[in-house]
């Protein structure tokens, strides 16, 4: 199997945070997060050519330091084509960081905010936006956000990744009912996907059983530090995931986790 000809997805082991490259047999570069730090430069070194300095696309799920700081190095050291998020406004600092560096990019990269229901095509990839459902572009979010996470759906051929952010058990009902299949239509996708991004790095609060009864992933990958001060992953969200007898991949054990796809299926590296 060569690899050119494949779809392939990485979760980067950035600690306790997020960052998954993706890249599509036509060699195109997705970034979706960029955890909590430096960490993710390093990475994308060890993965792009050394005189590759553009990225197609950043997908930002939501504007929490252990999702964005990573990014905000991305921006500085890579010219991005696009960068795409929800728009919503913080109070924090590192909000305000992201902002500037956004501007100062502004005539290289396009800012494109995104909602339920838009289709990105990168070559044969599709990215499915499945929420949030309203348009959350400067809106003010004085506490946590993770409800206002991208939530996003990769599919190559037969294969499909969820890519979930933070999101809590309330967003994932959400999503549940919203994509839920009518009876008799099981060819339709909903929220059904062969990979799950396992929302907030295992929290008790994500994981729902409504939603893995729809998602019916195969296998899940949980990104999580080795050391962090949340008890992630939480035992009843491990119990939960093997209830339904989904294989469990975690970048605190496994390091760097790398997926390639032919389009029918899906291999572990």
């Amino acid at each position: 199997m060569a690899e050119n000809s494949n779809l392939k997805v990485e979760f980067f082991d950035v600690g306790q945070g997020d960052a998954i490259f993706i890249q599509t047999p036509e060699n195109h570069q997705i970034l979706v997060d960029g955890g909590p730090g430096s960490a993710v430069v390093g990475k994308l070194a060890e993965e792009m050519p050394f005189w590759d300095r553009t990225i197609d696309l950043i997908i930002l799920t939501h504007p929490e330091s252990d999702h964005m700081a990573g990014i905000m190095e991305v921006l500085q050291r890579y010219k991005v084509d696009y960068f795409l998020w929800t728009g919503i406004v913080r109070i924090t600092p590192e909000y305000k960081r992201m902002a500037e560096i956004l501007n100062q990019k502004k005539s290289k990269t396009k800012v494109k905010t995104v909602s339920a229901g838009e289709i990105v095509k990168v070559g044969n990839v599709s990215i499915d936006i499945l929420y949030p459902f309203k348009n959350l572009a400067e809106q003010e979010f004085k506490n946590t956000s993770n409800d206002t996470c991208v939530v996003s759906r990769l599919v190559f051929g037969k294969s499909s990744f969820l890519f979930t952010g933070d999101i809590s058990k309330a967003a994932e009902k959400e999503l549940a009912n919203s994509y839920a299949l009518p009876a008799g239509r099981q060819e339709l996708a909903g929220i059904k996907s062969d990979v799950l991004k396992v929302a907030h790095h295992g929290s008790k609060y994500s994981s729902s059983d409504l939603f893995l009864e729809n998602v019916q992933p195969k296998i899940a990958v949980i990104s999580v530090g080795a050391k962090n001060t949340y008890g992630h992953p939480t035992p009843e969200t491990l119990q939960r995931l093997e209830k339904y007898d989904i294989k469990v991949l975690r970048t605190d054990k496994e390091g760097d986790i790398t997926m390639l796809s032919d389009g029918n299926n899906i291999y572990t590296k």
